[in-house]
């Protein structure tokens, strides 16, 4: 798919049975209580040239005064861009980000000027799948692996200068890719700039935030009481689960998958095509809260048509048990 990710592929809804939620259990994701709104809140933060990942994270710890931050998709500190922030529970699920796919702009500098119809030929060639050895400076094994080069769209050219889009599986270095083709145009090239634009479902053009409008939220929070600026900062959960395909259920269903039970067949209300078993999936409930992350255990088609048997085994749980009433006992 040109331009597009995985994650991007279109998905039908498909309707298991007519459904209502009571409202006096549970919140719509966009009106939790605050504190219940950071406790499951996630951040697309636009990361500055200098820090580490983990120093960004740090701050954002001490700026929200939370005990648990975790961040998805390390980047060098010289790289900017999108950096998904996790708070509090909803660091359960930060592993759903590390295998989402990737979107950069990149400053290739080649090491000596070449007509533009061989530059775009050899760009050409690391387009699909590709083998990569990590560099010497990475956090994992150097060994040759495989990763997918989604689309490589050279935006710009400019003498010896390559400006690139590129739509990469995660783990792909950049770094290595601009190496690679500069071998292939026989001059060699290094990366000169990087900025991250896509990380999974968080994207440059949606809610993008820096630390000081962050620390600005939570401030203008304590002293006015104004909550407004802070939750434009600090996003629900469920933003950072768009990537992967869901299953709604019914509320008779919700609590016992907040004690880890997995989802029967006649709990489904609704659910999306193209789900294959074993696949990673999303539980939500009729008002959209992210109940858990599962793992698949039908295709799409049995379980809208199965009307018994196990659908979805429950892995990361986010909702609190007790927040739906308990409509389940336990077998001897």
């Amino acid at each position: 798919m040109k331009g597009k990710l995985p994650s991007d592929r279109v998905r039908e809804t498909l309707i298991r049975r007519e459904g209502r939620t009571d409202p006096q259990h549970g919140y719509h994701p966009d009106r939790r209580p605050i504190d219940l709104h950071i406790r499951l809140g996630c951040i697309n933060l636009d990361k500055t040239s200098g820090p580490t990942s983990h120093e960004v994270a740090a701050w954002v710890k001490r700026i929200l005064e939370v005990e648990n931050v975790g961040h998805s998709g390390t980047l060098d500190p010289k790289v900017t861009g999108i950096l998904p922030i996790m708070i509090g529970d909803s660091t359960r699920v930060v592993e759903t980000l590390l295998s989402a796919g990737k979107e950069y702009i990149c400053l290739m500098r080649l090491h000596a000027t070449l007509p533009r119809k061989r530059i775009l030929e050899a760009c050409g060639e690391f387009q699909g799948e590709i083998f990569q050895r990590p560099p010497l400076k990475s956090s994992v094994k150097r060994e040759l692996r495989l990763r997918e080069v989604y689309y490589l769209e050279v935006m710009e050219i400019d003498g010896p200068r390559v400006l690139m889009r590129i739509g990469c599986e995660a783990g792909t270095y950049i770094r290595k890719l601009c190496h690679d083709i500069g071998l292939a145009l026989g001059c060699g090239a290094h990366m000169e700039e990087l900025r991250r634009t896509r990380s999974g479902p968080f994207r440059e053009d949606e809610t993008l935030v820096t630390l000081q409008d962050l620390k600005d939220g939570k401030e203008i929070w304590r002293e006015t009481g104004d909550e407004a600026l802070l939750r434009r900062a600090v996003l629900p959960v469920e933003v950072a689960l768009r990537h992967m395909p869901s299953i709604v259920v019914g509320d008779g269903a919700v609590d016992a998958i907040c004690h880890g039970a997995p989802l029967a067949a006649p709990g489904i209300i609704s659910l999306e095509s193209g789900i294959e078993a074993g696949e990673k999936v999303v539980i939500y409930t009729l008002k959209g809260e992210a109940v858990a992350v599962a793992g698949a255990a039908m295709r799409s088609e049995e379980m809208i048509s199965s009307s018994s048997g196990i659908v979805a085994r429950t892995s990361r749980v986010l909702m609190a048990p007790g927040t739906y009433p308990r409509l389940w006992s336990k077998k001897p």
